[in-house]
């Protein structure tokens, strides 16, 4: 039996890829296409977790124009809770430079 020589092969092959709509890659080189054919991720992620409900900051800032007066405790407990964190040196450093920003503005 002969064999066929490679550039037959190749022939072959490209004739194939035109036909089948295939990418043509002789050398076999992942190229990331069975990834780049799939289905994206994100809308079904997206769907997955229920959306997140209003909070005091949202609702304050759509209803800004009535002037009205709101209490945010969860805010003013973290707020709280990092000033006595601070007092205890245990807070997140500075940023570098920002004393330097400050004084430019």
């Amino acid at each position: 039996m002969a064999t066929v020589p490679r550039a037959r092969l190749l022939n072959l092959m490209k004739a194939q890829c035109e036909i089948f709509a295939t990418t043509y890659n002789p050398d076999g080189i992942r190229m990331g296409n069975k990834i780049l054919r799939q289905r994206l991720k994100g809308p079904s992620l997206a769907k997955y977790y229920p959306p997140k409900g209003p909070t005091v900051f949202t609702l304050e800032k759509a209803f800004k124009h009535l002037e009205l007066e709101t209490i945010n405790e969860e805010g003013e407990d973290r707020l709280e809770h990092l000033a006595g964190v601070r007092s205890r040196g245990k807070g997140a450093p500075s940023r570098r430079g920002s004393a330097a920003k400050k004084g430019k503005k």
